[in-house]
């Protein structure tokens, strides 16, 4: 009776992982249920490139959110099965971060193609608006990069000033 409860489990949480749509993803997010994946070397290099920057220019150091993540990640995964870029649901992050870090500002890069941290990080600063985000009055910072199937990379790195 064990291993059928157990295989019953196992089958109905696979079916609810690969089923979701992507307005579900959103939604899970927000709910604290996304299972956040560990970082990547290439996120851990953009999170220092980020912060060697900003150190570069005498501003505060980012300190990593693991709650940053879950919106990253859920985002990331939105924009690789639409296959896009895109702030969609934006609002909906910002909303949720403000409510779980008492964020009193949020802020979002998204990116797309770019193969190493350097060449992402090179073309937010080379994006004012971008930039601005990266040297703003953050205090907290986390990112997603992920490859769609043909191996293509998406971004998504949230700032939060608590």
């Amino acid at each position: 009776m064990k291993s059928y409860l157990k295989n019953l489990l196992v089958f109905t949480l696979c079916f609810a992982l690969f089923s979701c749509t992507s307005e579900q993803i959103q939604i899970e997010a927000q709910n604290d249920t996304i299972n956040i994946e560990g970082t990547k070397t290439i996120e851990a290099e953009i999170l220092n490139l980020i912060n060697e920057h900003r150190n570069n220019l005498n501003l505060p150091l980012l300190g990593e959110l693991e709650i940053i993540k879950s919106q990253t990640q859920a985002h990331t995964k939105y924009m690789i099965e639409k296959g896009e870029l895109s702030h969609d649901f934006f609002y909906e992050r910002k909303q949720y971060l403000v409510s779980k870090t008492d964020a009193s500002d949020v802020s979002e890069n998204v990116a797309y193609g770019y193969t190493s941290a350097r060449t992402v990080v090179n073309a937010w600063l080379n994006s004012d608006g971008h930039k601005q985000n990266i040297e703003g009055d953050f205090t907290h910072f986390n990112v997603t990069a992920q490859q769609n199937e043909e191996g293509k990379w998406y971004y998504t790195n949230i700032f939060i000033k608590n």
